[in-house]
């Protein structure tokens, strides 16, 4: 089992690294191919709505035949032949029918790893974060170090270089990686249409989908907010650093004393920091300043994703783990990543970063009277919402 745990580290930080190589560079690289800033905002944009149906349906193969290794593999080798037609074809419809592909393949192996990863970490005695920590690492040092490598190489049309080869780890290492099964259940349309059933599961997307927009809303504008206000383009990537090497300290220990607490009450606590964060980001203009406030992101996004994992497992059946994560990767990085994308870009170009911002802090504040008030409505019941 400790073999096993390496492994899943060493996944974890490899694939996350080969993320960090390519989503921060493309829409440079789609600039120098002569793309509009409309343009290359659509092909970054649209990739989260494929998510939506494609994150569901792998989870929901990955659960139907009792595999996840196989899965990964062949998601992982089809996200490679996506980004061969990327760099390989001209022309705006091809970049677009590829990038779909790769957001396709690419974004849904993301709750098949945290799948097999809790399954690992729960047989193990070991915490979920203690092994997601290392997908912080990886994604760090090669944010931090691929600007200096694309120049060494001769400029960001040698990206393919620099991606193709961080992929050879994870493809590696997966060889050794020894398949989680699930149950044993055969599962059926009707177990998929039980979990669509289960109100307090839906509710509780229904309240991420809610304190998550703005998060995905920042993701997506924080660089074009930061260069507004006269950032470099080194602070723009600093910016995304310094937020992935924030989550490790929480990866690493959160997961040891949260079980003293709700899962929901924590959650209303990090509505709460949330709510706090974004008004910062709204009042500050100091482009040094907001790019520092990003390690605010270890005491929101880290803590919110592990709390979420654990209680989405919590909900829903141990054979249907898979459709579950990948329901609730789906409203993360699929219908919240679509809706903060357009809503906030709308907010942005009418009124400025600061409004963007505000609105953002509001929908946080509802996040955490509604959180809260489902946790007190439960604790009423005497009984917690989701047991």
């Amino acid at each position: 089992m400790k073999k096993q745990i390496w492994t899943l580290r060493g996944l974890n930080l490899s694939y996350y690294a080969t993320t960090a190589a390519l989503m921060p560079f493309l829409p440079i690289y789609f600039g120098h191919k002569g793309y509009s800033s409309s343009q290359i905002g659509l092909l970054m944009m649209f990739g989260p709505f494929v998510a939506i149906f494609a994150q569901p349906l792998w989870g929901y193969l990955g659960d139907r035949y009792n595999t996840l290794k196989l899965i990964i593999f062949s998601l992982w080798v089809m996200t490679i032949a996506s980004s061969v037609g990327i760099f390989h074809t001209d022309g705006y419809g091809w970049a677009f029918i590829f990038m779909m592909l790769l957001y396709f393949f690419m974004l849904s192996s993301v709750p098949l790893l945290d799948s097999i990863t809790v399954k690992a970490t729960l047989q193990a005695g070991r915490s979920y974060g203690s092994v997601r920590l290392w997908g912080s690492l990886g994604f760090t040092f090669i944010a931090v170090i691929a600007g200096v490598v694309l120049d060494a190489l001769g400029g960001i049309q040698h990206i393919p270089v620099l991606y193709w080869s961080i992929w050879v780890l994870p493809l590696v290492l997966l060889i050794f990686l020894k398949d989680e099964k699930g149950s044993g259940q055969r599962i059926t349309a009707s177990a998929v249409l039980n979990i669509i059933k289960n109100k307090q599961f839906l509710w509780f997307l229904v309240l991420v989908f809610i304190l998550i927009v703005p998060h995905r809303m920042n993701d997506g504008l924080l660089v074009l907010h930061l260069k507004d206000l006269g950032a470099s383009d080194s602070m723009a990537g600093w910016a995304w650093a310094l937020a992935a090497v924030s989550e490790v300290p929480t990866f690493a220990l959160l997961s040891r004393y949260m079980h003293r607490f709700h899962e929901l009450a924590l959650l209303g606590v990090v509505a709460i920091l949330y709510t706090i964060r974004w008004i910062l980001y709204a009042v500050i203009t100091d482009p040094t300043v907001l790019t520092l406030m990003q390690v605010s992101h270890s005491v929101t996004f880290a803590v919110f994703w592990i709390v979420s994992v654990q209680y989405a497992v919590r909900l829903v059946p141990e054979e249907m783990r898979s459709t579950g994560l990948a329901l609730l990767s789906a409203v993360f990085l699929g219908l919240a990543g679509l809706t903060g994308g357009l809503v906030g870009g709308f907010i942005k170009d009418l009124w400025g970063g600061s409004a963007m911002y505000i609105f953002a802090a509001v929908m946080t504040a509802i996040a955490a009277v509604l959180l809260l008030g489902t946790h007190a409505y439960g604790q009423k019941l005497r009984k917690p919402f989701g047991l």
